[in-house]
């Protein structure tokens, strides 16, 4: 017998009907003798109606009050999926995130989780009951209603497989598990059997967008054991995991020691739209750089790549970094308006794209990145910027060319074979 945590994105929940499909790997997990508790996300498309009610009443609302609405979602979701477990035969009840409570600090539309009191869900779980709890939402300490922001209920299905001490987070969504890349543009792509916390956290923050990047980051901090899985499989055919013998379907995101045979790489991602901008011949002395990231971080810009080149006497540098296409205008006019900033003139463009290749394995294995570089040239693709760390090599290229990109590296590295 297994305590498993189980999360339904608004996919899974979008009508009544898919509720009953989603019911049913829950009734398969209780009939199977498992404790189960149960997370949801609000119904597909609802969130957004909410915030469209809410910006449609007034532009400038009070935050606390957005909450109120935007929460609602999973309310409903969590009722209905209460509803139709009990048809079923289970004890159920729904949870809403202060009915738990789920505690968080007040930073209302954006909060983090401080703490969940598991006290109610383990009694409940420990007698038969299956608790389905509201994702995406807390209780401040005022006693407010607050939301977690983007990625939200996947954060709070971890949080709350961390509390109860589970031993396992099945995530189901309308993906089968975490690929090799995105089988859209490669259709050899793989899917995975297990990937370690390290590489989903990169691939997540690379532009995999199967897992949102807070809910790997607290999985890996308090170690749940989490599975990506396909709601739409069908639940009551016989539960056979990736290498086709009977267990767990989908990908298992673990520790690295579970992980007995490393990749040297082990996906390939891509980000498009990426801006390039450079800052040429500025003053290098102390301070400059904080001066730079900070004007833009005061914009709320996010920065990723960042390259520095510093002239032969050390007085003058160029400093080219990335943002999204989005905020190329933004950040150009932040860095104009800063006059604590000496430079010659500023220069980019638009329309990059940037492809990384992520492994655990390349720790061990030297010329990874080499190897990346040469399989991009027999192509003819040009790179633009080049970042590393000790699982990933990212470059940023033409846009143009980022398909093309994908395949050659996926295959170079021998990723569209099965055993890859």
């Amino acid at each position: 017998m297994a305590r498993i945590v189980v999360k339904f994105g608004g996919t899974s929940v979008a009508t009544v009907e898919r509720i009953r499909q989603a019911a049913r790997h829950v009734k398969r997990e209780v009939d199977a003798g498992h404790e189960v508790a149960v997370v949801v996300s609000a119904m597909s498309g609802k969130t957004n109606e909410l915030v469209g009610w809410v910006n449609e009443a007034s532009k400038f609302h009070d935050a606390r009050e957005y909450d109120a609405v935007v929460a609602s979602g999973e309310q409903v979701t969590a009722g209905l999926m209460a509803i139709v477990l009990s048809e079923m035969g289970i004890q159920s009840r729904s949870f809403a995130g202060w009915q738990v409570p789920i505690h968080t600090d007040d930073a209302h539309g954006a909060a983090r989780i401080t703490g969940i009191d598991a006290t109610t869900l383990d009694d409940r779980m420990s007698n038969g009951w299956v608790p389905v709890i509201t994702g995406f939402q807390g209780v401040s300490p005022s006693g407010r209603i607050t939301t977690l922001g983007r990625g939200g209920s996947d954060t709070s299905a971890v949080a709350v497989a961390a509390a109860v001490k589970a031993d396992r987070c099945d995530i189901y969504t309308d993906v089968d598990g975490v690929y090799t890349t995105d089988p859209r543009i490669v259709p050899k792509a793989q899917r995975l059997s297990k990937i370690s916390f390290e590489e989903m956290l990169e691939m997540a923050s690379l532009g995999a967008k199967v897992l949102m990047i807070r809910s790997v980051e607290l999985a890996m901090a308090q170690k749940v054991r989490l599975v990506v899985r396909s709601t739409f499989d069908d639940p009551d055919a016989p539960q056979v995991g990736p290498d086709g013998l009977p267990g767990i379907p989908g990908t298992l995101v673990c520790d690295e020691d579970e992980i007995l045979e490393k990749q040297i790489v082990s996906g390939v991602t891509l980000a498009k739209s990426e801006a390039k901008i450079t800052l040429r011949d500025v003053k290098d002395k102390p301070g400059v750089a904080a001066a730079i990231f900070g004007a833009l971080a005061d914009q709320s810009i996010v920065v990723d790549m960042i390259v520095q080149n510093v002239s032969d006497d050390g007085s003058l540098t160029d400093i080219t970094f990335t943002v999204p296409d989005s905020e190329y205008e933004k950040a150009i006019k932040a860095l104009q308006g800063n006059t604590s900033i000496e430079y010659a003139k500023i220069v980019g463009s638009k329309g990059g794209a940037k492809i990384s290749v992520v492994g655990v394995g390349m720790r061990s294995h030297a010329g990874v990145a080499s190897s990346m570089f040469r399989a991009l040239a027999d192509k003819g693709i040009n790179i633009q910027l080049i970042t590393t760390s000790e699982i990933k090599t990212s470059v940023l290229i033409d846009e143009q060319y980022a398909e093309l990109a994908v395949r050659a590296l996926h295959t170079y590295y021998g990723l569209d074979k099965k055993d890859a």
